[in-house]
């Protein structure tokens, strides 16, 4: 049952790989394991010859402590799983206390430190077994403090996680021989920031399992993986690893984060995002940093939250010291009102000739770049942002788009806490939606008769205005508005579809349209028409 401290439970922080002995040395040496790494510089534009713009960000630490009053565990020079923690050198019993808002980094390269280990560095399953026995210690002193006043099948904690750490964090939650301690019962939410959830490509190719040199191999989804993800048969059978069995962890209780600046990644004298490619943040291709579901039955299922942050896999143009991943973090892990968003399409209408060309029998190619950017009202940042220069659009081609016309684009949590205007009761969001205009192909020659090069099918902002329920049994009141060519505040109320208690469905229809002759708006041809999907629900309801 919820807590009175909810949603408010310890943070576990799991960091990324570290590939050399010196990068292990080195994060050994810091207490957070860059979790406390700010930033000073905000990358604005794809073009790196531009200056960036000065925004200053603390750090995570910084922020949840001012914030949301979390701190850390450090004592006296020693950590919770040091025994000098709770008694001194005499065995008497220190005064330290861990409270419910607490930041718990989990310092798992310790052991292959050459300065605090044996500079050896152990498998991936023995820190999926060590985090287990964290969260264990977590548990049992949260709940010995009594000011707590939380009994041990009530606690709860969070796990978020960088890059590597993310996939610890999936093998302690997936495979129950890692979760020594049976103690994945206790997270309540799982954030990962550039995990590569379904390994990591490079040249083009998975990481080969021959290929173990530094522990490279955990990367390697047709064998590595599969092993300590305990997802042997699905792999078999799905041919990918981004895959988390419902029993083990449930799908909506996970956010995935997607860094898409590969040009700002310097890592290998920025040799890593030359192989890597287009389309990742320099390390983790975007296609590999998302989850989805595994049902009972071995079948894909939902996939989970994800968001999207013009964010480089690390550095000063980092995902984790970025306002963007703070803000997503801060809201799936406290806010108010989760909204999923959908794209529907409904019809695409080619060009005159095109489709004639078609009606003939000639194949046509061409493929549908859907972009998206959201931010909540009155910031100055995106919760999600994707672009075609950013290599993070969502991608439909032309024979497949009855197949492919559902397409889930990106989660966004609001906060009431975050409210420009504390006394406004509605939240709201403005996100703009562009489908650019494709390459048209007959036959595979690309048709240029009538092309305009960054041109869109449809392109335009819109404004989401929420208002929840005031009491239990009241409903939704959901309004918006499409801003053309001005800017207007919502004003067009939908009538919401129930789904399940406290969840929602609404739609907004959109076309690709011009003013005719005769001043009314029109079809076009080429067109897409479709439908915006907006699945919206409390979060944290009943939390404190």
């Amino acid at each position: 049952m919820p807590t009175s401290h909810a949603p408010f439970h310890p943070i576990i922080y799991v960091r990324g790989y570290a590939m050399s002995r010196g990068e292990i040395d080195e994060t050994t040496a810091d207490p957070f394991c860059g979790f406390n790494l700010g930033s000073t510089m905000y990358r604005a534009v794809p073009n790196k010859t531009e200056r960036p713009r000065k925004y200053v960000f603390e750090s995570p630490v910084v922020r949840l402590a001012s914030e949301y009053g979390y701190q850390d565990v450090y004592e006296d020079g020693y950590d919770i799983v040091d025994p000098e923690w709770e008694a001194d050198s005499l065995g008497k019993p220190t005064d330290n206390k861990l409270g419910s808002r607490s930041i718990v980094i989990y310092r798992y390269y310790d052991a292959a430190s050459t300065y605090l280990g044996s500079g050896k560095t152990p498998e991936i399953e023995d820190f999926a077994k060590g985090l287990s026995k964290l969260v264990a210690r977590v548990r049992d002193l949260v709940c010995k403090n009594p000011e707590n006043g939380i009994k041990p099948a009530d606690f709860r904690c969070y796990l978020v996680a960088h890059s590597m750490g993310g996939l610890v964090c999936r093998a302690f939650l997936q495979n129950p021989a890692l979760d020594t301690d049976k103690v994945a019962k206790h997270v309540d939410k799982f954030f990962t920031y550039a995990t590569p959830h379904n390994g990591i490509d490079v040249l083009g190719q998975n990481i080969p399992s021959w290929l173990s040199a530094n522990d490279i191999s955990n990367f390697d989804r047709d064998k590595r993986m599969p092993a300590y993800l305990d997802l042997a048969a699905a792999a078999k059978k799905h041919k990918r690893v981004d895959l988390v069995p419902e029993a083990r962890f449930p799908s909506r209780r996970i956010f995935t984060l997607v860094g898409t600046n590969r040009m700002d990644y310097e890592a290998a004298a920025g040799l890593s995002r030359s192989f890597v490619g287009h389309g990742s943040d320099g390390l983790v291709k975007i296609e590999n940093a998302t989850l989805c579901g595994l049902d009972g039955k071995g079948n894909i299922g939902e996939q989970c939250a994800k968001a999207f942050v013009y964010r480089a896999h690390s550095g000063y143009f980092g995902i984790v010291n970025s306002e963007e991943g703070f803000q997503n973090l801060a809201r799936f892990l406290f806010g108010d009102v989760r909204v999923d968003l959908w794209l529907e399409i409904e019809d695409i209408r080619l060009p005159d000739k095109v489709q004639q060309e078609a009606d003939a029998g000639r194949a046509i190619n061409a493929l549908y770049q859907i972009e998206v950017q959201a931010s909540p009202r009155g910031k100055l940042w995106y919760l999600t942002r994707r672009t075609t220069e950013e290599d993070s659009v969502a991608c439909v081609a032309q024979a497949n788009w009855k197949k492919d016309a559902s397409q889930y684009l990106s989660t966004v949590f609001l906060a009431n806490r975050a409210k420009v205007n504390k006394n406004r009761r509605s939240l709201a969001y403005g996100m703009t939606l562009g489908v650019r205009v494709p390459d048209y192909e007959i036959e595979k020659r690309l048709w240029l008769n009538e092309h305009f090069e960054g041109g869109y099918l449809f392109r335009n902002a819109l404004i989401l205005e929420m208002v929840p329920p005031a009491k239990d049994g009241a409903a939704w009141k959901v309004k918006y508005a499409w801003q053309d060519a001005g800017v207007s505040m919502a004003d067009t109320e939908i009538k919401p579809t129930q789904l399940t208690a406290g969840r929602i469905e609404v739609s907004v229809p959109f076309d690709s349209s011009t003013v005719g002759a005769n001043g009314k708006m029109k079809p076009t041809n080429p067109g897409i028409r479709g439908r915006l999907r907006f699945v919206i629900e409390g979060w944290n309801v009943g939390a404190e």
